[in-house]
């Protein structure tokens, strides 16, 4: 029996308190921001490093797209890292064997005169809030040392930061890329496990105050089928005036009647339906019965 990845759905909610979850180098690396929705963005890009992070530093995975020194000077390009993890022959499949991120994501990887694309099994799309969001706040203080020896001032730094956001990360395993790239089971369950930690233990300076709240896990028995936008069928029931003044979890109850009522009509087509969530969130979610709990090490 094949051990591919199943087509499934994943679903996490998370939020930040007070820092920058993902800068924008288009405005001075400000939170990314919906000026006309007025709502928080993520990168799908983003949630990929989260989770090649957590793989390579708490799991010991080799990881294809991380930067790595040249044997000479600098940093390797795409063709010299290729040919430090694929070596000389059997290229594509070395890589594919040796990293759990190009099973997962797939890449592109430059061979000799050609280029060799593979499309990733698991894909990520534009993570956003649940709720509409204050324009992130701008800060100003000083530094700890001055801009030049002797000098009188010490220097500034400047930043922003979102006063609180609950986001909706949603992806989806397409279980047909799952067979070309060899993405198996266990590589979706460690993916899963290093979502939900990756993004609790990111503790940087400017991402210090997220945390990751609930996870929903929906495999399904047919290649091919999903629900699809899951991320849009979530409701908030907002406790304060307005949607840009929640500042926490006390601010509102989160409502999955929509996708329950969804994963009820498609059940006959669905193999498991299995979740993570935060204590916090315990009395936030109502859990169906025949959802199964994962417990994270």
């Amino acid at each position: 029996m094949s051990n591919y990845a199943k087509q499934s759905e994943i679903l996490l909610l998370w939020d930040v308190e007070n820092a920058n979850p993902n800068g924008d180098i288009l405005r001075d690396n400000a939170p990314r921001y919906d000026d006309i929705a007025h709502k928080a963005l993520i990168s799908d890009v983003r949630i990929k490093r989260t989770i090649r992070d957590d793989l390579y530093d708490r799991k010991n995975q080799e990881i294809f797209v991380r930067e790595t020194a040249h044997k000479d000077s600098g940093i390797n390009d795409g063709k010299t890292r290729v040919e430090d993890v694929g070596g000389k022959e059997n290229v594509i499949e070395t890589i594919i064997e040796k990293c759990i991120d190009v099973r997962a994501f797939g890449g592109v990887f430059p061979v000799e005169k050609k280029s060799y694309n593979l499309t990733g099994s698991l894909q990520f799309k534009m993570s956003k809030s649940l709720h509409q969001v204050s324009e992130p706040t701008y800060i100003k203080g000083t530094g700890a040392f001055a801009s030049k020896p002797k000098a009188e001032n010490k220097t500034f730094r400047e930043e922003y930061i979102l006063p609180y956001a609950l986001f909706a990360t949603y992806g989806v395993i397409n279980t047909l890329n799952s067979e070309k790239t060899h993405f198996s089971e266990e590589d979706a369950d460690e993916i899963v496990d290093s979502l939900w930690q990756g993004t609790k233990n990111l503790i940087t300076r400017s991402k210090m105050g997220q945390l990751p709240r609930f996870l929903l896990k929906i495999t399904y028995k047919q290649k091919g089928f999903f629900i699809g936008e899951l991320d849009n069928h979530i409701k908030l029931i907002i406790k304060t005036a307005s949607e840009n003044e929640i500042r926490g979890v006390n601010d509102y109850e989160v409502d999955l009647s929509s996708i329950v009522k969804l994963l009820q009509k498609y059940e006959e087509k669905i193999e498991k339906i299995e979740y993570i969530i935060d204590d916090t969130f315990e009395s936030k979610i109502t859990v169906e019965s025949n959802w199964i709990k994962l417990e994270l090490d």
